[in-house]
């Protein structure tokens, strides 16, 4: 990596990236969709479009047009049920405390509404190492669209190039690559590596502490 390219600046996803949502996302669609999708609709069948804008999925799940009572079914038990099934993957915190002790600039760029977004971050104690939150509520064109991960990369007076975008799906990395930034791929991901190596993805990280090669920093094993 050559100083004209060294990176200063890293955006993460949110569900699926660096917090473990997957089980409340799932439920809370369960739970919204209950008697609306065939006997047989599972978890399978909500993985591949994980990631995109809620009202897209109900609307694909549920062959509904209006899914408005669908999506306020699904926010009511995804805040009910949200203290009891949110956590952060493995070194998660200890990499965004690091990034932020060493400068680095940080942001959250998801297809999440502001509420939720800012609860999700709050509780898991990752909120004070973010300078930038782009969530759904903030752009006209979500991921993967590049408008996202443009506005976060302005707001952090930052550069598409120095910059990595961190993220479990499709649209991140799609995102990512149209925004010029630098696009990696989190291997925990429900969709699988090998989807996201597909969609372009620029690097693969098995664990969050990976990143640290790929910013500059000497990772650090006790």
């Amino acid at each position: 990596m050559t100083a004209k390219t060294r990176i200063n600046t890293v955006l993460f996803d949110l569900d699926g990236t660096i917090l473990d949502t997957n089980e409340l996302i799932i439920q809370s669609f369960m739970h919204a969709l209950k008697d609306i999708v065939p006997a047989d609709f599972s978890r399978e069948h909500m993985i591949p479009s994980m990631g995109m804008p809620l009202a897209y999925q109900m609307q694909k799940f549920s062959g509904l047009e209006d899914v408005s009572h669908l999506i306020a079914t699904y926010r009511e038990i995804n805040l009910r049920l949200h203290d009891d099934l949110v956590t952060t993957f493995p070194y998660v915190n200890e990499v965004m405390e690091r990034l932020h002790k060493s400068g680095f600039k940080q942001g959250i760029v998801t297809t999440k509404m502001r509420l939720t977004t800012d609860r999700g971050l709050a509780y898991v104690g990752l909120r004070d190492y973010v300078q930038s939150v782009i969530t759904v509520d903030d752009v006209q064109h979500p991921k993967p669209h590049p408008e996202p991960v443009l506005n976060a990369i302005r707001e952090l007076d930052a550069e598409p190039a120095a910059t990595l975008m961190v993220g479990d799906s499709v649209v991140d990395i799609q995102a990512a690559n149209e925004a010029g930034a630098v696009s990696v791929g989190v291997a925990w991901s429900l969709k699988g590596e090998k989807v996201l190596r597909d969609a372009g993805a620029n690097h693969i990280i098995h664990d969050m502490r990976d990143l640290y090669e790929l910013v500059g920093l000497e990772r650090v094993t006790a």
